[in-house]
This record gives C-alpha cells, structure tokens and sequence, in this order.
C-alpha cells in the first residue's frame, strides 16, 4: 500500500472546532473550578502536532473494513486533547476543567468497539455518559449527608460507589475478557482497572461540583498497589506522603491507553522482554549476531515473518490484536507520551508488511530521541533495545533497495478481525 493518507485530511485539523457529534452531548459538565497545578513557573503553549500520517484506517479501509465509526471516535478523542499544555498535563483529574475526561475515554472504546466488532452501528455512548450522571443524581438523592464533615461525605461517598453500586477493581487482565479497559464496560459489569474507577470517582466529584455540593478541597487518593480504592480525602488536612498518589490528566490517559496497547499486542510470548524487543526478535533482528547481512536474507526474512503472521490468528484476544495495538499507539503518539511508542509503533507497521510507514516512523524516532534534552540512564535493556532498533533500522534499509516495497498485499489480513467486544 502507498503511504497513507496524511491525519489532516482524514481528520479535521488539531486546531480546529469539533463538529457537533453525540460525544459533545454533556460536554459541558465541566465544573467551574479553579485549576491547580504541580508543575510550576509559567504557562507553557501547547505543543505542536506534527502531520502524523497513521496508517491503521487506511490500511483496513484498503481492505474492504468500513472504518466510518473508528474515524468519528478518533476524531473526538483528538479533540478532547487538542490544545493541551505542559501545565495542563499535570492538572490532578479532581479538578480538572480542561479535557473531558469521561468523553475521552469513551471515545477510546468507541473505536475499539468498532475495530472488534465491524458492526455497522457504532458504540451508543450517550447512554454510558448518562449512566455517570445519574451515579452522582442517585448519590444525591439517597445521602442524607451531603451537609455534613467532609470525612463523612467521602465515607458516604465511599459506600456508595463501592458497596451500594458494587464497583470493585479488576487485578487480572485477562485478553478473554477486557471489559477492564474500557469505561463502557466497566460501567455495565462495575468491574475494572484502578484507573477506570479513578476516573468515574472524578466525574461524580465533577457533577457534585458543578451542583455546588462539594465545599472543601477534595483530592483523589490513587492506590499503587493491586488492591486498593481510588477514594477522596480532604487536601487541607493530607500529608506530603499524599502527594504521589495524586493522578495527573496525563497520566491517566496513558495509562488507560498503555493498557490496551499491553493487552492487545501480537507478541506474548516472552513476559521478561519489552513490547518492542519481542516484537524485533519475532522478525529475527536479534537473533543473528553479525551486525552486516546479505540483503537477501533481510528480504527473505522479512517476508518469511509475514507468512508467519499470516498463519497465525493474530486477531485472537489470546494472541492480541494487532488493530487494536496499533490504534493504542497512534494515540499515545497523539497525546505525546514517550517517544519510544514511535519506535513500537514502527514495529507493528512492519509486521503488517508497511515497511515504508514502519521505516518513516522509526527515523522520527531516531531523530526525537537525539533531539532530547533529557539525558536517559543506560541499562541492560535500554542497550539491547537501541541495538534492536539499529537491527530493525538495518533491514528497512534493505527492504527499501526492492522494487515495489511499499506496496505490501497483506496488511488487511492481518488487521481484519471478527473477535466481540465485552
């Protein structure tokens, strides 16, 4: 396949109004709060987006997949991010005012929903979005508490969303069963991820509020172990130790989208490797120790990898899914989270057969990691990672020298699946 079409003709422009959907329903729930920040010193812009030119929806339209749904909800998530600053970033999710934090997340399972399913009709969201206003109207109108300390609205509060409606944490995320992830389901089995329940706790706080029922300064504690509670606590009377549980806008959301990307990636065979180095080792790159290789055999390797993948049901949630892998990273390159999802990115292209892409995207990770003003530790990892990407780098090179390399025949097998959501 050519390269694909740039994201500013698929999508309207970072910069520009979002069209009025049926994401934009409640978008004004945002409470009128001040905004309070970690970071320090003075307003930073927001960062400039470069022209990414994904290929994900490309590549399944190319191969019959309608991707209209996929589209619309990528659309929304890209404009719920828009504009975000590096001040911003660090907002606590308890007060923050600048992203839509629910619409967010449920338009991440909206095109999830329509990567799994192929269904013709999209992911209802306005009856999920409901469903958390009405949590914090039942809370309301059952709490005879609402007047009374702040360590008793919060036990309240506590019991209600834990005990009453019967929210609990999800510890094992099972590729069967990854309702966990996404905050349509979790609103439907009132199981899921510390951070799902983070983020209804927040809306609930952002309803109350919006009616003026909050009065004090409630901050989110975010459990870091496997078992506890997102919960509120008063912030005038918490300690220093309580600062480190504070959950970040940022973080959130790239902790809800490295949950799928970790879930869904089409190489799990070796838990004590990264995403990345089994990804390469899957294509051979680390298996040979010579650093210069025939071009041939880096062809031939290449190709034999497709055939590979070719044969196995890379769509079975025991494998992962590749569509939706790749849909997780686009995002997270989005969003503007580490660069190295640049590099995994890549990976993944090149597994589809999208060596062009797969070769573009890993030079922009090259030149974002030497442009970096951060200086990283070198460890073990961090060594056989960099001489994977060198490996990886070398055999696109290769490739690149074949006539009619960028234009793989298989990309749509690989990224077509019939798997159901949960």
């Amino acid at each position: 396949m050519a390269a694909a079409v740039g994201i500013v003709s698929s999508y309207p422009c970072l910069n520009s109004s979002p069209s009025p959907s049926k994401y934009s329903k409640y978008q004004s729930f945002h409470p009128p709060c001040r905004l309070v920040c970690y970071g320090g010193g003075s307003e930073l812009p927001p960062p400039v987006t470069p022209d990414f030119k994904f290929a994900l929806h490309d590549a399944l339209d190319s191969s019959g997949v309608d991707t209209t749904h996929a589209r619309e909800a990528r659309q929304n998530f890209m404009s719920q991010i828009k504009g975000l600053s590096s001040i911003e970033r660090e907002v606590s999710i308890s007060i923050n005012r600048r992203v839509d934090l629910a619409n967010t997340a449920i338009s991440i399972s909206a095109e999830d929903f329509a990567l799994m399913s192929q269904s013709s009709l999209p992911l209802p969201v306005d009856p999920f979005i409901e469903r958390l206003f009405d949590l914090a109207m039942e809370f309301c109108k059952t709490n005879k508490v609402l007047r009374a300390s702040p360590e008793a609205f919060l036990d309240s509060l506590y019991n209600f969303l834990y005990v009453k409606k019967g929210f609990h944490r999800s510890n094992m995320r099972s590729r069967l069963e990854p309702h966990p992830l996404y905050l349509h389901a979790v609103l439907t089995y009132q199981s899921g991820s510390a951070y799902m329940l983070a983020l209804i706790y927040s809306e609930i706080l952002k309803v109350l509020r919006l009616w003026s029922l909050l009065d004090f300064d409630c901050e989110i504690f975010f459990p870091h172990d496997r078992y506890g509670l997102p919960r509120g606590y008063h912030k005038q009377k918490s300690a220093e130790s309580d600062h480190p549980h504070i959950l970040t806008v940022q973080t959130l959301l790239e902790e809800i989208l490295k949950n799928v990307k970790e879930t869904f990636w089409p190489f799990q065979d070796d838990q004590t490797k990264s995403l990345f180095l089994r990804a390469v080792h899957a294509v051979l790159c680390t298996d040979r120790s010579s650093v210069v290789e025939e071009r041939g055999f880096h062809l031939e390797s290449a190709k034999s990898s497709q055939r590979r993948l070719d044969r196995r049901t890379l769509n079975s949630l025991h494998l992962g899914d590749t569509s939706l892998a790749l849909s997780a990273c686009e995002r997270l390159i989005l969003l503007g989270f580490d660069p190295k999802e640049l590099r995994d990115y890549s990976v993944l292209l090149y597994h589809c057969g999208l060596y062009e892409q797969s070769l573009r995207y890993l030079k922009l990770y090259q030149d974002r990691k030497g442009s970096s003003l951060l200086k990283q530790a070198s460890n073990e990892l961090s060594t056989l990672e960099d001489d994977a990407v060198e490996k990886l780098m070398m055999r696109l090179n290769l490739i690149s020298m074949e006539e009619g390399w960028s234009k793989p025949p298989h990309s749509g097998k690989i990224l077509q699946n019939n798997s159901e959501p949960s």
